[in-house]
């Protein structure tokens, strides 16, 4: 570590946090020290802490002190994580519904939040300092486990408008301070794509940061170039806010020539998993309860994929408790080989919507449709998107007309995944945006996988 590396993590970023009213660096050091605790010292500390944040939010937030009487539920019994099963699941709608009754009384200042909307569901909420200083301090300490720290230079590809519209002058500063440096995502031309390489050579960061397809583009582009990145020191890529697929794994690791670690999370979530050394996604665990339920809403078996539905306790503020995020994913008992008790996120396998439904009811993960577009060379870009259980639409971008036998292909194998009967539209465009945030959405399904059959929907 680097001298002045030294004086960011160790003074200059403690000190921005105590102006800000945060408590992250305190909380950062208790953290490093409960990864190495036995699962059962965890669990107990798990327990006691869920019993006083439902205690707490029993007692301050009118929703739950409402929601709790008609569910006879009473904190004080709390012993352990699975008690949250006497709870309902907590919805967008029922968010929206009930936004101020969610906010404590005596609450700490809140700040008004949104989500992109990537779900189709955009969601207004509020967050406080302890969630804001839990979630500062879960990602630092993921950060160290790759030997990086606060103050190594960092860029960072990303494209949310709250992020992009807070590069005021002291945001600014304290970046440059901090030698974080920030790279819009909102346009990957050919001509930015190259500033981005460039970028990446001659600032040669310990890190890169940002949306997988928005930083397996740029990888991409400088093998085109013959630009060779991999010697530039760079330790680690963290990706977030999409699923990863190997193919960008591999890409990045090659070109970048470092390990590439997954991150999974959201603005309203929290931060909850992040990918160790040796490959499992350790839950936050002393901050975040992770359950994965069945379309029926009931628990899903270790293994088995689910519904991911959080339980956030540094939320008392304005509270998510099983949370249903629309992402799916499976939960694994087994250790990791690094030592850490934290659980792990066995499979996390992307948004609800990331999945489609054949005619026959059939929940499908987008891949089953994407391999075959991924094997057409003609086809540099596309999105699927199915708007009915009778119509789904395919874009593409092509330098050239799609052959008509890649067009029959593309018709034959998805309906042989979505049904003989089912219209699939392809239309052939000169560009695909991305979202309003900045990410790209490869697969995005109008149809309810849980609700369209009446709850009774099945994996392939």
């Amino acid at each position: 570590m680097s001298y002045y590396t030294q004086l960011c993590s160790q003074v200059l970023f403690p000190l921005h946090e105590r102006l800000k009213g945060h408590s992250s660096v305190g909380l950062h050091t208790r953290l490093e020290e409960s990864q190495w605790w036995s699962s059962d010292a965890l669990q107990a500390h798990r327990a006691k802490r869920l019993r006083d944040f439902l205690v707490d939010v029993g007692e301050r937030v009118p929703y739950y002190q409402n929601l709790f009487r008609q569910n006879h539920f009473d904190p004080y019994t709390v012993q352990s994580t699975s008690a949250l099963r006497a709870l309902p699941l907590l919805t967008k709608p029922e968010i929206r519904a009930n936004v101020e009754s969610l906010k404590a009384q005596g609450h700490s200042p809140l700040t008004r939040y949104n989500t992109g909307g990537s779900s189709g569901e955009p969601l207004v909420f509020y967050m406080g300092r302890e969630r804001k200083s839990h979630d500062v301090a879960a990602k630092w300490r993921a950060t160290r486990w790759w030997g990086v720290d606060i103050g190594d230079p960092e860029l960072v590809v990303w494209g949310s408008p709250i992020e992009l519209g807070a590069q005021d002058r002291l945001r600014r500063l304290r970046d440059g301070v901090l030698r974080s440096r920030l790279l819009a995502a909102f346009d990957m031309s050919i001509e930015n794509l190259d500033g981005f390489v460039d970028t990446i050579a001659s600032v040669k960061p310990k890190m890169l940061f940002g949306y997988p397809s928005s930083l397996a583009l740029i990888a991409g582009r400088a093998r085109r170039n013959g630009v060779r990145l991999n010697a530039c020191g760079i330790k680690v890529v963290f990706v977030t806010a999409e699923r990863l697929y190997d193919e960008q794994r591999q890409l990045m690791e090659d070109v970048f020539g470092c390990p590439v670690a997954n991150g999974y999370g959201a603005r309203d979530a929290g931060f909850i998993a992040h990918q160790c050394p040796m490959g499992s996604l350790h839950i936050s665990a002393e901050d975040i309860v992770v359950e994965t339920v069945r379309p029926d809403g009931q628990p899903a078996s270790d293994g088995e994929v689910g519904e991911i539905v959080v339980t956030h306790m540094a939320t008392a503020d304005f509270p998510f408790v099983r949370y249903r995020t629309g992402d799916m994913g499976a939960l694994s008992t087994s250790p990791c080989a690094c030592g850490r008790s934290l659980p792990v996120l066995g499979s996390l396998q992307g948004r609800s919507t990331d999945f489609v439904v054949a005619r026959d009811g059939t929940v499908i993960h987008g891949l089953a449709l994407i391999y075959t577009l991924r094997d057409l060379p003609e086809i540099a870009q596309f999105q699927v998107r199915q708007e009915s259980l009778d119509l789904t639409v395919v874009r593409v971008v092509s330098q050239a007309e799609l052959a008509p036998a890649s067009h029959a292909r593309i018709v034959r194998d998805f309906r042989v995944r979505l049904g003989a009967a089912v219209e699939i539209r392809i239309e052939q465009v000169a560009a695909i945006a991305p979202e309003a945030s900045g990410k790209f959405r490869y697969v995005m399904s109008q149809v309810d996988a849980f609700a369209s059959q009446g709850g009774r929907a099945h994996y392939a």
